[in-house]
């Protein structure tokens, strides 16, 4: 594969992180379950990748988070705030920023908000 690989809830969640990220990645689903049907999907193929994880800062988010940390050691964990709750009710700005924090590549477009932080 050879792409950063981050790993989300939801397909808003993806949506969003594409349209801020400026660099070839690959985000995955989860649908908010991890059960052995995804495991036997994507545990060989992420193996010795690059890969993130981005859940929701609720109960269900940590209760996933705790299987994929189980699952996938390696993952580097990023976290939005649990005002937000949600990785797609976290504002803008935020999840701009910890995906800078990250060393992702923004999108110019998204420029000026790094520049409020």
């Amino acid at each position: 594969m050879g792409d950063k690989i981050i790993i989300v809830e939801g397909k808003t969640d993806k949506e969003r992180l594409l349209d801020i990220i400026d660099e070839s990645i690959q985000v995955i689903c989860t649908h908010g379950t991890l059960d052995k049907e995804w495991l036997e999907e994507w545990i060989d193929v992420l193996e010795g990748e690059e890969v993130y994880i981005l859940v929701d800062a609720d109960s269900a988010g940590i209760k996933l988070r705790q299987q994929l940390k189980r699952a996938i050691p390696n993952a580097r964990h990023l976290y939005t705030r649990k005002m937000y709750r949600e990785v797609a009710s976290t504002p803008l700005e935020y999840l701009v920023k910890i995906l800078d924090d990250a060393h992702f590549t923004i999108h110019e477009k998204y420029h000026p908000l790094l520049r409020q932080i």
